[in-house]
């Protein structure tokens, strides 16, 4: 027999198992520039933050709605060629909430100027979409100062 500990341990790392790979979607829809799909990830409600963005044209520090994401992200593959690595996720108590460490190498497609990336993630999961998406990267590395 099964005892509830067990069985809720089971649901706890089948959650976290969707959270990640949601997250991996993520990375992977975007790296490869389908956009529509990537937008899809979020829930009608999503958002996506920006803390350390730059106060400048073209950044937003907050996007809020599935419509409003896809319009923001579709300039991402005209902008930058890029390859996510070195992904490593740390444990939360909370199975839906995913937090992770990664690179982006590659290229800013105007340029060809190459560029990279390291961000750390805090996302919320909601049945298998990101409700909410804190992303935190380093505003000097951006295509104006890399170009320069």
């Amino acid at each position: 027999m099964t005892d509830r500990a067990t069985i809720e341990a089971t649901d706890a790392d089948r959650i976290r198992a969707r959270a990640q790979q949601v997250f991996r979607d993520h990375l992977d829809l975007l790296s490869s520039g389908r956009t529509d799909e990537w937008a899809e990830l979020f829930t009608e409600d999503g958002v996506l933050e920006h803390p350390y963005a730059p106060d400048a044209e073209g950044y937003e520090k907050k996007i809020v709605g599935r419509a409003n994401l896809a319009e923001y992200i579709k300039v991402f593959p005209a902008t930058f060629d890029v390859e996510f690595v070195n992904l490593r996720f740390h444990e939360t108590i909370d199975p839906s909430l995913v937090i992770a460490e990664f690179n982006s190498v590659g290229r800013l497609v105007q340029t060809g100027r190459p560029i990279e990336q390291t961000y750390i993630s805090v996302v919320e999961t909601r049945d298998g979409k990101i409700s909410r998406y804190v992303d935190y990267w380093n505003p000097l590395l951006t295509p104006e100062t890399v170009s320069k």
